[in-house]
C-alpha cells in the first residue's frame, strides 16, 4: 500500500507514536509519502528504515497514495480537504487531538490491526458532503469548498451585523446578529453546535443555516435541502467583513456577492466497522449522558 502522511504541527510528545507508526508501515511493506512541511519539522527526530517520498498542496494524491492519514485532531483532518480535493482518496484520521469526532482511530489503537483492515478493505467509506462557495470576487483561490462550515462574521467592531439570506432566490430571513453559520450535516457537531444548532446525522441530505449571538428572541436554526442554493447581502456600521470556509478565512466587503451550494464531489472517510455515528456522539460529546442510568 502507498500511505500518505499529513499533520501541521509536531508536537513533542507524539514523536514516539510517530516512530511507532512509521516502523510499522515499513514493517508491513508500504510506500510512505509525507506532507513536505511536516517532513521538515520530523527531520532528525525519527528515524526511516527507507528512503520516503514528499508531497506537496499541488501535487495530485489521485495518482500518488492509496490512503491518507491524518495525525491530529478534527482540525487537522479539516485540512486534508484541500489536499485531496476531488481524488477521491480515502482519508484516515488518527487522533493525537482532543476531541477527534471525525478521526478513525487513536494513538493507543493496534496499528498492525488497522493495516489489516485497509489492505483487505475491512471498513466502511463515509461520503461526506461538502459546501461550494460562488463568490465575486474570487475567494479562497482554488479550493472553494468546507467540510463542516461557511460563517460570516462582523470583523473589527463590537457592533451587530445583517445578513439578509435568500434560499433559492426566495427570501428568508434577515439575521441580526455577530455572525451566521451554515453547516453541513458533519459541520453540524461542531460550530454550529455551539450556537444551539442541532446534530444531524452525516447521511442527511441537509444544511443547517444557524445565526451566532442572535438579537431576535424568536430566531432559531432552520434546516433545509442541500440542493438549495443560499445567498448573502451583508450589512453593517463596518465596511469589512469576515468569511470563513472550516479554519480558513478572507476579508470581505458588501460588495461581495456570496453564494452556497453543494459541492459536486465529497470527502471519504474511513471508518472502522466497531465505530458508527451514534456511539460516537455518545462517547466523545457525552450525549444522553444521565446520572441516573
Amino acid at each position: 500500500m502507498k500511505i500518505g502522511i499529513y499533520s501541521r504541527l509536531l508536537k513533542q510528545q507524539d514523536i514516539p507514536f510517530l516512530q511507532k507508526l512509521l516502523d510499522t508501515l515499513f514493517d508491513n511493506n508500504c510506500y510512505i509519502h509525507i506532507y513536505e512541511p511536516f517532513y521538515q519539522q520530523m527531520y532528525g527526530q525519527v528515524n526511516f528504515k527507507r528512503t520516503i517520498r514528499l508531497f506537496n498542496d499541488n501535487d495530485n494524491l489521485r495518482e500518488q497514495i492509496d490512503y491518507l492519514f491524518s495525525i491530529g485532531g478534527d482540525g487537522t483532518l479539516l485540512n486534508t480537504i484541500t489536499l485531496v480535493k476531488d481524488s477521491k482518496t480515502p482519508v484516515v484520521g488518527i487522533n493525537a487531538g482532543r476531541l477527534g469526532l471525525l478521526t478513525t482511530a487513536n494513538k493507543g489503537d493496534n496499528l498492525k490491526e488497522l493495516l489489516y483492515d485497509l489492505k483487505y478493505k475491512r471498513y466502511h467509506l463515509d461520503k461526506r458532503s461538502l459546501l461550494h462557495l460562488e463568490s465575486k470576487p474570487n475567494l479562497f483561490d482554488e479550493t472553494p469548498y468546507a467540510l463542516n462550515e461557511f460563517t460570516i462574521h462582523k470583523h473589527a467592531t463590537s457592533a451587530l451585523i445583517t445578513v439578509h439570506i435568500y434560499v433559492d432566490g426566495v427570501f428568508l430571513n434577515s439575521y441580526w446578529a455577530d455572525g451566521i453559520i451554515v453547516a453541513t450535516p458533519t459541520g453540524s457537531t461542531a460550530y454550529s453546535l455551539s450556537c444551539n444548532g442541532p446534530i444531524i446525522h452525516p447521511s442527511s441530505k441537509t444544511f443547517v443555516i444557524t445565526p451566532v449571538a442572535p438579537h431576535n428572541l424568536n430566531v432559531r436554526p432552520i434546516v433545509i435541502p442541500d440542493s438549495c442554493k443560499i445567498t448573502f447581502k451583508i450589512e453593517g456600521r463596518s465596511n469589512d467583513f469576515l468569511c470563513t470556509l472550516d479554519s480558513r478565512y478572507e476579508t470581505v466587503t458588501d460588495k461581495h456577492t456570496l453564494s452556497l451550494k453543494k459541492e459536486k464531489f465529497k470527502l471519504h472517510l474511513v471508518r472502522t466497522a466497531n465505530q458508527n455515528f451514534f456511539s460516537t456522539i455518545r462517547n466523545k460529546l457525552m450525549w444522553g449522558v444521565d446520572s441516573r442510568n
